[in-house]
């Protein structure tokens, strides 16, 4: 039970500190880019630095995975990714459901930390099953 407590605190901690890294990279593009398309191509910035920042932490900490070799990193880093396409699909479209309601980077920001909130619930059960286990 308490490991349990503790993997679920965890797990939460690494959301918070990959959401946090994910909305900074938003705003940092946004800042330095405002051209066509920015608030598109900001999300995408965002989501890959949560992406890795996330996978290294997952791998690491909440799986204790070990890969064999930088090759059989690269599979596993792409079958996270793989896992990520349909709870990145629940995160934008908060995202930029907010933004389509809203009108503002503030609330596009709140629709992106809820829609990564849901969707990181899902990568857990996603990962835990095809992702990180052993053969």
């Amino acid at each position: 039970m308490i490991d349990s407590i503790r993997l679920a605190m965890l797990y939460t901690a690494f959301a918070i500190v990959a959401t946090f890294c994910n909305i900074l990279a938003q705003d940092v593009f946004s800042y330095i880019y405002s051209g066509p398309f920015y608030i598109l191509v900001s999300i995408i910035i965002g989501t890959g630095v949560g992406l890795v920042i996330k996978y290294i932490l997952d791998k690491k900490y909440i799986f204790k995975y070990k890969t064999q070799n930088a090759q059989h990193d690269g599979k596993v880093f792409m079958l996270y990714t793989v896992m990520g396409i349909f709870t990145t699909i629940i995160f934008w479209g908060f995202e930029f459901g907010f933004h389509a309601i809203f009108e503002t980077k503030e609330m596009r920001y709140v629709g992106g930390v809820i829609g990564l909130m849901i969707g990181y619930i899902c990568k857990y059960y996603l990962d835990k099953r095809f992702v990180f286990r052993t053969v």
